[in-house]
């Protein structure tokens, strides 16, 4: 879901970046010394996930795995994918550095979401189902709402991108399904593994 540079408005930009500056500094008060190690994979995921994209048009579509982070790290989502995009925008060119807000934006805000309404959900339940039914949503959430924020982004920086703001997050329907069900089933693998993954919280913000 990365947004091209030269594409939006320079209001928008400004924006995202001061409302992803705020996000990472969240993250960053939330996360213990011990959060780490687990940053330091789930980044390594998302950054792996995004090489292998298919271009649409002056966006991208590709595994994400938002949703996952949301409900491992919780605001940590936010430093964990500024330094994936900026690694991607650095070596390979995906995105840009003068979009890292909005892009950054767009993919930890429904990271954040997916935490606050389901890991309380996780932490009540180990129905095999409800797990699964919990990560799937996370998953489309991840995906869903992400691609309607760069839907937004196009369509408040310029009417001309009205048309390919509603094209671009139509295309991403397909991989909703597809990461829903890949994070289903990482999810229920991850609590037979390690439940405490899902019941630890980071310091008070």
């Amino acid at each position: 879901m990365h947004i091209t540079e030269g594409i939006l408005s320079a209001p928008i930009l400004v924006g995202g970046g001061v409302l992803a500056a705020g996000g990472v500094t969240i993250g960053l008060r939330a996360m213990r010394d011990e959060d780490i190690p687990k940053t330091a994979v789930l980044t390594a995921a998302f950054f792996v996930g995004g090489l292998v994209h298919l271009p649409l048009g002056v966006a991208s579509v590709h595994l994400v795995l938002n949703g996952l982070m949301g409900l491992l790290l919780g605001w940590a989502a936010f430093p964990a994918v500024l330094v994936a995009l900026t690694l991607q925008a650095v070596l390979f060119r995906y995105g840009g550095l003068t979009t890292l807000g909005v892009n950054t934006l767009v993919m930890a805000v429904p990271a954040v979401l997916s935490y606050h309404l389901l890991v309380p959900i996780l932490r009540r339940s180990r129905r095999p189902s409800i797990l699964f039914g919990a990560g799937c949503t996370a998953g489309v959430i991840g995906i869903a709402f992400g691609s309607l924020l760069a839907s937004g982004a196009l369509a408040l920086s310029s009417r001309e991108f009205l048309g390919v703001a509603g094209l671009f997050f139509a295309a991403h329907a397909p991989l909703m399904v597809v990461e829903g069900m890949i994070t289903g089933g990482l999810v229920c693998f991850l609590w037979r593994l390690k439940p405490e993954l899902f019941r630890e919280r980071g310091r008070s913000l």
